[in-house]
């Protein structure tokens, strides 16, 4: 039995909108404020899930391809953003230890206080939210890339 194409580009889109009510959840329900790089991370998820929702009302092959874009390029920051963690490679100055903090967004880094991109406020057995966006969206992007070269169905729902 094979997922039709609408389909997975539902639970693909379902992916990225569950990734920000994830970060959401962990902001404002666990009190862990969000670092300058996970911001950063949200972002494409929002492209990828708007994208993925007019592929599934239009079917368009090139918003599948835009949605996987969404979701590569959240998975690039989220490698990023998981070197700086590990101390791999130094992150920008305005969001670790050795520099100055960006205080231009303070309004909106509320639930926890000023997080630093160089610091782990959570993980589960060594894995970190960055680990996670990080390896889960480059495999929803490969997804993505899979389900664009998938036949074109009816207009059916499902």
């Amino acid at each position: 039995m094979t997922l039709s194409r609408r389909l997975m580009i539902l639970l693909l889109t379902g992916f990225s909108i569950f990734s920000i009510l994830g970060a959401w959840f962990f902001q404002y329900g666990m009190g862990l404020a969000p670092c300058q790089m996970c911001y950063y991370q949200r972002y494409p998820h929002w492209w990828a899930a708007a994208f993925g929702i007019l592929a599934f009302v239009l079917g368009n092959r090139i918003l599948c391809y835009l949605a996987g874009l969404g979701a590569l390029v959240t998975s690039l920051v989220g490698f990023y953003h998981s070197g700086i963690e590990r101390k791999w490679w130094p992150g920008p100055a305005s969001c670790t230890g050795g520099g100055q903090l960006d205080t231009s967004n303070l309004l909106s880094m509320d639930g926890g206080g000023i997080a630093l991109c160089d610091e782990i406020p959570w993980d589960i057995f060594g894995i970190t939210m960055a680990n996670l966006n990080a390896i889960g969206s480059l495999v929803v992007a490969a997804l993505w890339i899979w389900v664009a070269h998938q036949p074109e169905e009816g207009r059916k729902i499902f």
